[in-house]
C-alpha cells in the first residue's frame, strides 16, 4: 500500500490479510463505510475520518507465534497529523497500541467490557482506550468503562469540549 492519500480522498484504508494459520490482519470493531476486494486473501476496508477502529495482526512461522499486535486508531481528517501503521493507509492517531499475546488478551477484555454494558466499543471515549494502553503498560488493571462516563463523553462531544 502506498503511504500518501490520493487528492480528495478523505478515508482511511486499511488493509486485511487472511493466510490461513501464517498470517491474518482483522478488524475487532469499527465502521467501515466502503471495502475493495483484491483477491481471495486480500481486501481493503475504508473508515470515515474520526472513526475509532481496532487493527489487529497476527502471524505464525514454523514454530508457533511470531506477532501478536492490536492497535486502536482513531482515523485522521485531511491535514491532521498522524502515526503511520503498517497496512494503514496514511495512518491515524494511536490512542492504543499493545504487543504480545497476554497484553492483547487484555486489550480484547476490555473491549468485551465494553460492549457487555450495551456500548459499541467504536463509540466509547478515545481517552478511554489512552487510559487502557497506559495502565497496561505500567502493568495495571484499567478502570471499567462504566454508562456514566460514556454519558459525560457523549454530552462533551455534543459541545464540542
Amino acid at each position: 500500500m502506498s503511504g500518501a492519500r490520493t487528492p480528495g480522498d478523505t478515508l482511511t484504508h486499511i488493509e486485511l490479510i487472511w493466510h490461513q494459520q501464517r498470517i491474518e490482519h482483522w478488524i475487532r470493531f469499527g465502521q467501515d463505510v466502503g471495502e475493495q476486494i483484491l483477491d481471495r486473501r486480500r481486501r481493503i476496508l475504508s473508515f470515515a475520518p474520526n472513526s475509532v477502529v481496532a487493527y489487529i495482526r497476527w502471524a505464525a512461522g514454523d514454530f508457533g507465534t511470531i506477532v501478536s499486535r492490536i492497535d486502536i486508531l482513531r482515523t485522521v481528517r485531511p491535514g491532521e497529523a498522524f502515526a503511520t501503521v503498517p497496512y494503514v493507509r496514511p495512518g491515524g492517531e494511536i490512542l492504543l497500541r499493545a504487543s504480545g499475546w497476554p497484553r492483547v488478551e487484555r486489550v480484547l477484555q476490555a473491549i468485551d467490557a465494553v460492549e457487555q454494558i450495551g456500548i459499541d466499543a467504536a463509540d466509547a471515549c478515545p481517552d478511554h482506550w489512552r487510559h487502557v494502553h497506559n495502565r497496561l503498560t505500567v502493568g495495571q488493571s484499567p478502570r471499567l468503562y462504566s454508562c456514566e462516563a460514556h454519558r459525560a463523553w457523549l454530552l462533551r462531544r455534543n459541545i464540542g469540549a
